[in-house]
Formats: structure tokens, C-alpha cells, sequence
């Protein structure tokens, strides 16, 4: 299969160097992927500005832009073929329950899919990784899964591999997104010059994470498979919400 890889974690990333040395034997791999960390991007676009793209030696297409930027810049016209596939990741830490929607690396699976492309978004579920090739083997797993029998074109997986040996993985289940506590406090400090700065505060911590939740599978040293789509809208309310506008 011919595949976009992508990520949040910057071009040089080692969650994306090692998915990247996995996939190479058995795929055709296009990396095109953002010059930096921009964890949090979440879905950002650059409109207001030119978007540059720098080509390493081995053929990695780095960007000076968010992941959102690199697939949408992939698929429009910058490759010269279209790929069957967008993979994003292996992204430094887990994207679980209410991280979906500032994680970049989940953004760059869902430009994929938003622009017609099958799309799996991969995370290691540790701050600081130390198996990341768990996370590769599970991947190349998913990706021949889905060439056999590929999913209904509006899913878009959300993966998160516990950060274990492989061997020690205690199986895949299927999950909805759990959710978590609101966040903590933002940090106030100052800079050298005195002047007032901030500290967005961690995430919060679990609060709806029980079995069936991507949260409790994690935890349980299985992998966790969230299908998500695009569309926001909550259909089970639009007939309530319908009644209730009326007196507008």
C-alpha cells in the first residue's frame, strides 16, 4: 500500500523514525510531517501565511506548519500520487478520552479522512515511551487488517498501545472514549524581564474511565481501538432542540 505517514511530535521524532523503519519493508512511505513539536495543535489550519517544506536526506518532507497543514499540503497536489492510506504517529503519550480534541496526531488522521484517504492515528501511551516498536507491530497488524477488509469510509481509529513489550500486550478491545476531569489550574510566572507569562495547567485527571472506555483498556495492557468521525453533530438532540427553538 502506498502510505502518508504523519505526526504531532515533529519530522524527527522517534515514534515516527521507528513506525517509519517498520513500515518501509512492506509499504510504500511518504513522511510528511510538521519541523517541530506542535503537540496541541489540534485541528489548525495556515491560511494567513506561506507554508514552507524542507526534504531531508531520506526523503522526509518536514513543514514548517501544524499536521493539519502536512496532510492537507500531502494530498492536495504536493505528492505526485494519492496514498490508500494516512497513518499518524507514534505519538509520545496517549490520546484518550478528551485528548482527541487537541491532539494534533488525532487532527492528522482526521484531515485524512476529511479529504477521502483511510486514516489511523497511533499512540504510545507513556510520557516518555520506551517500547514504541510495540506500538509499530500493532500498527502494521491494523494496516493489512484494514487492506483485507477495509472500514466504512467515515471511520477514522483512534489507537493507543499500552507501553509494554509486545509479549505482554493481553489483547486489542474495541472502545468508546472515556472522559476526564477539567483541567488543572493554569501557572502564572514571569519572565527574566518581569513581565507576566502563563502555564496552561495539565489534563485532568480520569473521571469516566470504567471498563469499555479507552481509558480502562489502556490500563489493562490492551490495546485500545476508538473509531471517531468527523461529523459533531448530535443527532439524538435535534429533534428536542428542534421543539425548543420554535419559540424563538
Amino acid at each position: 500500500m502506498r502510505i502518508l505517514l504523519s505526526n504531532d511530535d515533529g519530522c524527527t521524532a522517534p515514534g515516527l523514525r521507528c513506525l517509519a523503519e517498520h513500515l518501509r519493508p512492506v509499504h510504500s512511505l511518504e513522511i510528511v510531517a510538521p519541523d517541530r513539536n506542535r503537540s496541541g495543535a489540534s485541528n489548525s489550519l495556515t491560511i494567513l501565511n506561506p507554508i514552507r517544506v524542507q526534504k531531508h536526506a531520506d526523503g522526509t518532507y518536514c513543514v514548517d506548519g501544524t499536521p493539519t497543514d502536512c496532510v492537507h499540503l500531502a494530498l492536495t497536489g504536493f505528492l505526485k500520487e494519492t496514498p490508500d492510506m494516512v497513518v499518524s504517529g507514534i505519538n509520545a503519550g496517549a490520546n484518550l478520552g478528551d485528548d482527541t480534541l487537541y491532539s494534533g496526531t488525532v487532527a492528522a488522521a482526521m484531515e485524512g479522512r476529511h479529504l477521502g484517504i483511510s486514516a489511523i492515528a497511533v499512540s504510545c501511551a507513556s510520557v516518555n515511551p520506551q517500547h514504541y516498536d510495540t506500538a509499530a507491530k500493532v500498527t502494521l497488524r491494523l494496516i493489512e487488517r484494514l487492506r483485507q477488509e477495509p472500514l466504512p469510509g467515515d471511520n477514522i481509529l483512534n489507537v493507543n498501545v499500552p507501553d509494554v513489550p509486545y509479549e505482554e500486550l493481553q489483547g486489542i478491545e474495541v472502545t468508546r472514549l472515556g472522559n476526564r476531569h477539567k483541567s488543572e489550574t493554569v501557572t502564572e510566572d514571569r519572565d527574566p524581564r518581569g513581565r507576566r507569562i502563563y502555564w496552561i495547567g495539565a489534563a485532568g485527571a480520569q473521571l469516566d474511565c470504567g471498563p469499555g472506555t479507552d481509558f480502562h483498556a489502556v490500563q489493562n495492557k490492551r490495546v485500545s481501538i476508538t473509531p471517531l468521525l468527523v461529523d459533531l453533530t448530535r443527532h439524538s438532540a435535534l429533534e428536542r432542540l428542534t421543539g425548543w427553538a420554535r419559540e424563538l
